[in-house]
C-alpha cells in the first residue's frame, strides 16, 4: 500500500469516524478503532497479547464449535492461574520481607545484654511488626509446672508441652494472666485473639504472647514457622543470661521454712585424775 493510499484511507476514515461521532460517540469509536486497524493490517503480529484477549466468534451462526469452546476454557484456566500466581507471587514478597525484618529483630536480641532488655526489644519490634496492641514475655520456675495451687501454671500446663507456636481466641481467664498487666490504648483495644510462642531455656519454660484487638488478626490456620523460630531464638538466648536473670523473671515460689535442727548436746568434761604425790 503506497503512502499516499494510506493516507487518503485514514482521512476517508477520521472523515466518516467524525460523521459517525456526531451521531453516536460509541459508533463513532468503533468506526475510529476500525479505520486504525484497516490501516494497519499488521497490528495483531506486532500486538499477539491483545489478539489473545478478543472474543472472535465463528460465522456457523448461533452453533459453537469445539474449538472455540476449548479456547473459551483453556481462556477461562489461563485466567485462574493468573490470579493464583499473582498471589503465590504477593505472598512470597510479604513472607520475603517478613524474613528479613525478622532477621534484624534476631540481630537486636542476640545484642540485647539484660532480660529486660530483651523485653524491651520484643515488645517493641512485635507491636510494631504484627500491629499487636499487647506483647508479654511470662516464664514458670521448674518446680512450678507440677503446682496445682497456681493458677497461672494449671492455665498453661498443657500449652508448656508445646512445640510450636498457637494461634486464635483466648478465653477470659488465660486472658486477663497474659495481658491482664500490660497497659493498652484504650478500653477499645483490649486483645480479642493472640499468638502463643513456647519458650524453653534454663530449664525454665514460658511463653510469648502477641495479643490484637481484632478477631481476625492471628486465626488457627495460620503458619507459624517463623515464630516458631523465633521462641527457639528467644530461648537460645536465654541460656546465654545468668540463671539468675530468668529465677528473677518468675513467679516467686511461696518459701517453705527450713526444720529446726536441735543441737547435740555436748559431751561432759572428762575429769582429770590427780596427780599422786611421789614418797621422797
Amino acid at each position: 500500500m503506497s503512502k499516499t493510499g494510506a493516507k487518503g484511507d485514514a482521512t476517508a476514515a477520521d472523515a466518516a469516524a467524525g460523521t459517525a461521532s456526531v451521531e453516536d460517540p460509541a459508533t463513532g469509536l468503533e468506526a475510529t478503532v476500525a479505520a486504525y486497524l484497516r490501516a494497519h493490517p499488521d497490528f495483531f503480529d506486532q500486538h499477539a497479547d491483545v489478539l489473545g484477549q478478543l472474543h472472535l466468534v465463528h460465522s456457523s451462526g448461533a452453533a459453537v464449535s469445539l474449538i472455540q469452546r476449548q479456547v473459551s476454557v483453556l481462556r477461562t484456566q489461563l485466567e485462574t492461574e493468573r490470579g493464583r500466581l499473582s498471589q503465590l507471587i504477593a505472598r512470597a514478597r510479604d513472607y520475603e520481607s517478613f524474613s528479613a525484618r525478622l532477621h534484624a529483630l534476631v540481630l537486636q536480641v542476640i545484642a540485647a545484654p539484660t532480660l529486660e532488655q530483651v523485653r524491651a526489644v520484643l515488645e517493641e519490634a512485635l507491636m510494631r511488626e504484627f500491629s499487636a496492641q499487647a506483647v508479654t514475655l511470662k516464664l514458670f520456675a521448674p518446680d512450678s509446672v507440677g503446682d496445682d495451687s497456681d493458677p497461672v501454671t494449671v492455665a498453661f500446663r498443657d500449652f508448656l508441652e508445646r512445640k510450636h507456636a498457637l494461634c486464635g481466641p483466648l478465653d477470659e481467664a488465660k486472658n486477663g494472666i497474659l495481658f491482664g498487666d500490660v497497659p493498652t490504648d484504650s478500653p477499645d483495644a483490649q486483645v480479642q485473639c493472640a499468638v502463643l510462642v513456647p519458650i524453653h531455656a534454663n530449664g525454665y519454660c514460658g511463653v510469648l504472647a502477641i495479643g490484637a484487638a481484632d478477631p481476625e488478626r492471628f486465626r488457627p490456620d495460620m503458619r507459624t514457622d517463623l515464630l516458631d523460630r523465633l521462641g527457639e531464638i528467644v530461648s537460645q538466648k536465654l541460656l546465654m543470661l545468668p540463671p539468675e536473670a530468668a529465677a528473677a523473671a518468675a513467679p516467686a515460689q511461696p518459701a517453705t521454712a527450713a526444720p529446726q535442727v536441735e543441737p547435740e548436746p555436748s559431751p561432759p568434761p572428762k575429769r582429770k585424775r590427780a596427780k599422786r604425790a611421789v614418797p621422797e
